[in-house]
């Protein structure tokens, strides 16, 4: 009975989510259109999406381990996630003023244009791709934990990966169909289940642990404190977890394109001021209660597994909740990875030097399926690792953060280069790369920094001295200045043939 609970209550909100899409299934008319809803959704819309993508499923595990593990170190992620925010809303004008005039598609489209270069659109796609690549891997072990614990000892752990891996499978039929239109309006759904009805559940198992006598009295001391100066990990530690991962919000793939599926700017920037409130209160919910539940034994035997673990407390019904909110959540993550990932590779990688929309939109789509298909093998590969889901997570952040001073900079800063950005991202990613694979955590002998915030110090002053050695032209200049005076489209009369010319807008 209680098997039929958790997958019964998972196959309803899948077919749920599949009748929404099929009674609002558009055909698409163009690559824009697949690659970005045509650029047509609103602010709700918008606050969903960027919730949806940002907060995988992977935050129920690995980031509510840390807190059950660790304590308030865990809260970091609310710090960085704010900073994202703010972020979406300083950069909305311009980003959506540039991807409306050039009708551009992803974020290598974009670097592409502001520096007219057709190479540091390429290095810059390769990195978000390879970056982006372990979420999906951590989507898929997340599933398994999903379908694991929902059949209640029926289906064996390993077995709930493949269960995951099938359903999952099915469910990317849609998302390689109907696109970035469907995406959008499935993370709607699954944002609410996820962060509403998983807030639910995560505010009433704080109230049960309280009833319990399980409140913030009986947590280690040590609970309350973050790496200091006396540190083992480096006094710099704490500070290179919230910077590298505020840098590397809008550096992601699958969240920059989120600004090029609204209908305008003022879209944008109204879901950010929606966006902030809703995430500050899931994420303090959700990371109190693993806090919290950190004192029940079975917790602290596998404290990644807390999410799971507290809501069992609470009956197969509240668990089956649990598990559909995690659900939710990684489908959502997983879909706008694999759109991005696809749309990237086929039209920044593959077919740079350009393609028509049906080729495009081929391409993108066997590249769903293929990437998809690496993700499962990884996901069977580490079937029986969780405890370091974190540590993985935290290295794809040290390769994605690379992307960021070739495009903050390039968006506020008039003066960058072509040279620089490209040569700035190679430097970078492979300094971090190595250090990484030396330093997984942070590098002592430089006060806990790690690899990323290293990469990044070394890929901005490559950045900045090349943009001083290396002046542009005059017509360059000229490009630029139109850019930046907001005459966008303007400045595609002083491309060469060929350049990230605007394209023909849909109809």
């Amino acid at each position: 009975m209680d098997f039929l609970i958790g997958y019964g209550l998972l196959a309803l909100f899948f077919i749920g989510v599949v009748v929404v899409l099929e009674r609002t299934r558009q055909q698409g008319r163009d690559f824009t259109d697949y690659a970005v809803a045509g650029r047509s959704f609103g602010s709700w819309f918008q606050t969903m999406a960027f919730l949806n993508t940002w907060l995988p499923g992977t935050i129920f595990i690995a980031f509510a381990g840390l807190s059950a593990s660790a304590g308030v170190i865990g809260y970091y992620v609310i710090s960085y996630s704010l900073l994202a925010v703010l972020f979406m809303f300083l950069m909305a004008q311009r980003v959506f003023d540039w991807g409306k005039a050039f009708n551009l598609r992803t974020q290598a489209d974009f670097v592409g244009m502001r520096y007219n270069s057709t190479s540091v659109r390429v290095i810059a796609a390769v990195i978000g791709v390879i970056s982006a690549f372990p979420w999906l891997v951590l989507a898929f072990q997340s599933l398994g934990l999903v379908f694991s614990y929902l059949s209640f000892g029926a289906v064996a752990p390993t077995m709930a990966v493949f269960v995951g891996i099938a359903v999952l499978a099915v469910r990317q039929i849609w998302t390689v169909r109907l696109g970035m239109r469907g995406i959008v309006i499935s993370d709607m759904i699954q944002g609410i289940f996820a962060y509403g009805i998983g807030g639910l559940v995560a505010l009433g198992l704080i109230v049960w642990l309280m009833s319990q006598g399980l409140g913030f009295a009986g947590l280690p001391e040590s609970f309350a404190s973050l790496p200091g100066l006396h540190s083992d990990l480096g006094p710099l530690y704490y500070f290179s977890l919230v910077f590298t991962g505020a840098m590397g919000s809008w550096c992601w793939p699958d969240i920059f394109v989120r600004l090029f599926t609204a209908r305008s700017a003022q879209a944008v920037r109204n879901s950010a001021l929606k966006a902030a409130p809703f995430m500050f209160v899931f994420l303090a919910i959700m990371l109190t209660m693993s806090m919290l539940a950190s004192q029940l034994p079975e917790v602290a035997k596998a404290p990644d597994n807390v999410w799971f673990l507290a809501a069992g407390h609470g009956g197969p019904f509240v668990l089956a909740l649990a598990g559909v909110a995690v659900f939710a959540a990684t489908v959502g993550n997983v879909n706008a990875i694999t759109a991005a990932v696809g749309t990237h590779t086929a039209q920044d990688i593959i077919h740079v030097g350009g393609a028509d929309e049906a080729t495009n939109t081929r391409t993108a789509r066997i590249t769903i399926v293929i990437a998809t298909l690496l993700a499962v093998v990884g996901a069977v590969a580490t079937a029986n690792v969780t405890a370091g889901l974190l540590t993985l997570a935290l290295a794809s952040y040290q390769g994605i953060v690379q992307l960021a001073p070739a495009l903050y900079l390039g968006i506020f800063w008039r003066r960058g280069n072509a040279a620089g950005a490209a040569s700035g991202m190679v430097a970078g990613f492979s300094v971090a790369v190595v250090l990484q694979f030396l330093y997984p955590v942070s590098i002592p002998a430089l006060a806990g920094m790690t690899s990323g915030v290293v990469g990044l110090i070394v890929n901005t002053l490559v950045y900045v001295a090349l943009s001083y050695a290396l002046p542009q032209n005059e017509a360059e200049r000229r490009r630029i200045g139109r850019l930046f005076d907001g005459a966008a489209e303007e400045a595609g009369d002083d491309l060469p043939a060929g350049k990230a010319q605007p394209r023909p807008r849909p109809i």
